[in-house]
């Protein structure tokens, strides 16, 4: 299976990362094995490296890639949410470097043959594990109006939400909607010709991120494995988060800064009697950026932000 993919950001990525022979680390999120491929030339002699994904064609894709590196490999096929429960059945009790790149590979965009593009024809599923039970269609076919209205504005920040899901509503009375195309047919139906014409992105492209994020618990698992970095990262040990929405920016952001600076005290107590003690501390205050390069030559890289945190 050829797996097409251009690693976001490999140089910050692998700069950031600051992994060196001996070091311990975790690719979370799998895809091409791009940055997969880097990390495991910088840990030889006596390196580790687990990479992980939920997505069975990632997962072949990473044996077949990474199988000529001379370093030690585990691959798992799992959710990187399931980190912890990974890590101490491999008895591994702190790792070094952590990358989690959340966005998808162009493989699942353009051969996956899941329904994450509106540009082909395919089945409405969207499901990045297989073995998870509800597809988008279950959702599209299934939400009521005032489910899909606040699906479509909380996840996919569209403002045409009401009328996307009114739309979707009326169609699916008739014959229930089960391909990426008939949505998206929906969608652009649903939208002003005028307003449609001046947006720089797709028309449906907001309410087919709202359904990925929504079939794949994509924020609850990042919320999830976000409460647990500094009980996984050794001391020194680097945490590198590549978002491309604002609500998963926004999470990583949060929580960083919450293990960084979360004293309750009030502001006017001239010491601390809370307890907290920071476990982590941002490389940078703010996120990372590609370059206008990179963006020219990979324009999945356009909404990329970086952001990394040390373990104290």
């Amino acid at each position: 299976m050829q797996f097409e993919h251009t690693s976001v950001m490999p140089v910050e990525v692998d700069l950031h990362l600051n992994l060196k022979p001996g070091d311990v680390c975790v690719d979370g999120t799998l895809g091409g094995a791009g940055h997969a491929s880097q990390m495991v030339t910088r840990i030889p002699p006596g390196g580790r490296f687990i990479g992980i994904d939920q997505d069975m064609d990632a997962i072949e894709n990473a044996h077949k890639k990474l199988s000529c590196q001379d370093t030690d490999i585990t691959i798992v096929h799992d959710n990187f949410s399931h980190m912890p429960d990974i890590l101490k059945e491999l008895q591994i009790p702190g790792v070094d470097g952590i990358l989690l790149d959340l966005g998808l590979s162009l493989h699942q965009l353009r051969k996956g043959q899941r329904g994450f593009s509106f540009l082909k024809d395919e089945p409405l599923d969207m499901r990045m594990d297989k073995r998870q039970g509800v597809t988008a269609a279950d959702i599209v076919n299934t939400f009521t109006q005032q489910e899909l209205t606040n699906l479509f504005f909380s996840y996919g920040e569209e403002r045409m939400s009401r009328q996307i899901a009114r739309k979707i509503v009326e169609i699916r009375q008739l014959s229930p909607i089960s391909t990426s195309t008939q949505l998206s047919d929906i969608i652009v139906d649903a939208i002003p010709t005028k307003m449609a014409r001046n947006q720089k992105i797709h028309p449906a492209t907001r309410v087919f991120q709202a359904l990925r994020i929504k079939v794949n618990q994509e924020l609850e698992c990042l919320e999830k494995i976000m409460e647990q970095i500094p009980h996984l990262l050794n001391p020194g040990g680097r945490l590198c988060i590549i978002a491309f929405h604002s609500l998963e920016d926004r999470i990583v952001k949060h929580r960083i800064r919450a293990f960084e600076e979360g004293c309750t005290c009030p502001r006017d107590f001239p010491q601390c009697i809370c307890g907290f003690t920071p476990s982590l501390r941002s490389i940078s205050r703010k996120p990372f950026m590609p370059t206008a390069e990179e963006c020219i030559a990979n324009p999945m890289a356009r909404s990329a932000r970086l952001r990394v945190a040390e373990k104290l």
